[in-house]
C-alpha cells in the first residue's frame, strides 16, 4: 500500500505573530544606529544648575536667618541659672519672695524683699531694683546692700529666664512685662503707694528703668546707674549680623534716648567715668525734660562713698 502523501500545511493557516508593543519599537530604534540618541541642550544644564546652586544657597540663608532669629538673643543677654551668693553673706536679712503666677499657680518670678531698718531716714521709700543683663540675683547683693545703708526699702528680682525665675529667652518686651509684675506686687500685694516707689536700673536695667519710669508717671522717681548708650548696637554691630537682616529679626531696642525724652519724673544719673570721657552720656540726658540730677562716679574705691552720698543728697531733696 502506498503511502500517504503529507500535505504542506498553507503559511495562510500559520497564527500571525503578536503586534509589538511601542516599548518594544521604541527598544529597536535606540539599538538602531540610524537614529540618533536624545540630546540636552547645554543652556538648559548650566540653567538647572544655576537654578540649583540658588535654591540651596537661598535654603542655607533662610535656615541661617531662623538660627539668628531664635539665638540672636544670647549676643545681648548673659543670664546665669545658679544664684551663688544671698544678701545674708554680707549680713543682710531678707525674705525670698515669688510672684506673677501663671494660671495654674506657678509663680514666674523669683526675687528678694529686704526691709530698711526702723530708723532709717527714707524708710517711706521703696526701691524696685533692676539688674543688667549678666548673670543674675546673686552678682546683685553689694549694689543692694548700698541700697539698704542709704535708707530704703529695697525689692529685687531676676527676670524670667535668670536666677530661679521661670525659664524663658530674655527680650524687651518681657523685662518690660516683668517689670510691670514687679510693681503690681509692690502696690497690690505690699500696698505700696505707687508715688514712693523709686525704680532703680544698673547696665541694661537702667535702659529699662527709664522705659518703665517714662511709662508711669506717678512713681516717685528713677535711678539710672550706666545705662548702655546703644544697646541694639550690641546685636547689630556683630558679625555674624551682617550675614541677615538682623533689624528686622530682632525687636530689641531699648532706645535710651527717647525713653529720657519721655521722662517726667526726677532722675539720678551714675555715670562710671570722668566728665571729659567721651562716653558721658551726655544726650540721654540732655534730653530729659524733668528734674535731674547727674553724678560722675571717679574709678576705684571713692565710687561707692560718692554713690552714697549723691543718692542720700538726691532723696532728701525729692521729699521737698
Amino acid at each position: 500500500m502506498p503511502p500517504k502523501k503529507v500535505k504542506p500545511k498553507s503559511s495562510a493557516a500559520r497564527p500571525a505573530p503578536a503586534s509589538r508593543s511601542a516599548f518594544e519599537r521604541a527598544w529597536e530604534s535606540r539599538r538602531d544606529p540610524a537614529t540618533p540618541p536624545p540630546t540636552v541642550s547645554g543652556r538648559w544644564l548650566l540653567t538647572a544648575a544655576g537654578v540649583s546652586v540658588a535654591a540651596a544657597a537661598l535654603c542655607a540663608w533662610g535656615a541661617l536667618c531662623l538660627l539668628f532669629w531664635q539665638g540672636g538673643w544670647q549676643l545681648l543677654y548673659h543670664p546665669a541659672a545658679a544664684v551663688t551668693r544671698t544678701p545674708d553673706l554680707v549680713g543682710l536679712a531678707f525674705d525670698g519672695v515669688s510672684f506673677a503666677s501663671t494660671e495654674a499657680g506657678v509663680p514666674r518670678l523669683s526675687g528678694w524683699w529686704i526691709v530698711a531698718a526702723p530708723d532709717a531716714r527714707f524708710s517711706r521709700y521703696t526701691v524696685l531694683y533692676l539688674h543688667g543683663r549678666d548673670g543674675n540675683l546673686g552678682d546683685t547683693v553689694d549694689s543692694l546692700l548700698a541700697l539698704h545703708q542709704a535708707g530704703v526699702n529695697v525689692l529685687a528680682f531676676d527676670y524670667r529666664g535668670y536666677g530661679q525665675s521661670e525659664f524663658a529667652h530674655p527680650s524687651e518686651a518681657h523685662w518690660r512685662e516683668d517689670a510691670a509684675w514687679a510693681l503690681d506686687y509692690l502696690t497690690g500685694t505690699r500696698h505700696i503707694a505707687p508715688g514712693s516707689i523709686v525704680l532703680d536700673g544698673e547696665g541694661l536695667g537702667a535702659n529699662l528703668a527709664i522705659e518703665v519710669a517714662a511709662a508711669h508717671p506717678e512713681l516717685a522717681g528713677v535711678i539710672v546707674q550706666s545705662p548702655m548708650q546703644a544697646a541694639a548696637d550690641t546685636i547689630f554691630l556683630d558679625p555674624r549680623a551682617q550675614l541677615v537682616p538682623a533689624r528686622l529679626l530682632v525687636r530689641d531696642r531699648f532706645d535710651l534716648e527717647a525713653a529720657a525724652a519721655s521722662l517726667r519724673i526726677p532722675s539720678l544719673w551714675f555715670i562710671e567715668s570722668a566728665p571729659a570721657s567721651p562716653q558721658r552720656s551726655s544726650e540721654a540726658f540732655d534730653r530729659v525734660d524733668a528734674r535731674k540730677m547727674r553724678v560722675w562716679l571717679p574709678q576705684g574705691p571713692d565710687a561707692q562713698k560718692d554713690f552714697s552720698e549723691a543718692l542720700t543728697r538726691w532723696l532728701a531733696e525729692m521729699g521737698r
